[in-house]
């Protein structure tokens, strides 16, 4: 398990395999005392994250996240955030893989897992960081690449957000499940909360649009505000 919770992150290097990542992908485990353990992995625009929650409860467990590229079978990365290990962050790491169409080997941890997607077909699949709320009808915009980020990152299917920040390598929060786009709309569908496992089982639906290159996304927070969000995709 050590090196699974590493298996994500660095520069950007498009090969066929790299390319072939993106999407999402999961493992589940029945540990001897019945606890069915998800591990879910979702790859956009050279940024990963790995996420392990109980598959039932939706008891979150970590995860962890950052940079990636593949080479030469090679799955390279550097960690922007860790739940469970914070010194980790700013650290890379190696770890050999084999993809076989929809399988996933991690061969160092001896780990197979499933393709869920292909990073399609949702409409918001990629890295995204946010960027500015409107509120009162006025735009306020903060500079996307400060330290203290909120990350949303997409495959075609699953979705997950993480607040963290790079300099002092504390990890604020998760959240994540599967999602939909369908006439302007938006649905999360939560799977794991890590601060609230009650919210777990909720669905949120939002009004979502792309906007230059923006995602324009409004509606109501899981707590029940007003919310009028403006993410930007990671180049």
């Amino acid at each position: 398990m050590k090196y699974i919770l590493m298996l994500t992150m660095t520069v950007i290097c498009w090969t066929v395999k790299a390319q072939d990542l993106n999407g999402a992908w999961e493992n589940t485990v029945e540990t001897p005392t019945g606890q069915i353990i998800k591990t879910v992995l979702v790859f956009a625009n050279g940024y990963g994250t790995q996420t392990i929650y109980d598959a039932y409860s939706g008891r979150f467990m970590s995860t962890l996240g950052g940079s990636f590229v593949v080479k030469n079978g090679v799955l390279s990365g550097k960690i922007e955030f860790d739940s469970r290990q914070p010194q980790n962050v700013g650290t890379t790491i190696s770890l050999k893989i084999s993809l076989e169409e929809d399988k996933l080997y991690v061969l160092d941890s001896n780990m197979l897992f499933d393709r869920i997607d292909h990073g399609t077909s949702g409409k918001l699949s990629g890295a995204w960081l946010m960027s500015g709320r409107v509120k009162d009808g006025k735009e306020q915009i903060r500079d996307a690449n400060i330290p203290r980020k909120t990350m949303k990152i997409l495959s075609g299917t699953r979705f997950q957000w993480i607040a963290y920040n790079t300099e002092t390598k504390e990890f604020m929060g998760t959240g994540g499940g599967s999602y939909t786009t369908v006439d302007g709309v938006y649905t999360e569908n939560i799977e794991f909360f890590s601060k609230d496992d009650s919210r777990v089982g909720a669905s949120l639906d939002f009004n979502f649009e792309l906007s230059n290159g923006d995602w324009i996304h409004k509606g109501m927070s899981s707590k029940g505000d007003p919310l009028h969000e403006i993410w930007k995709l990671r180049l």
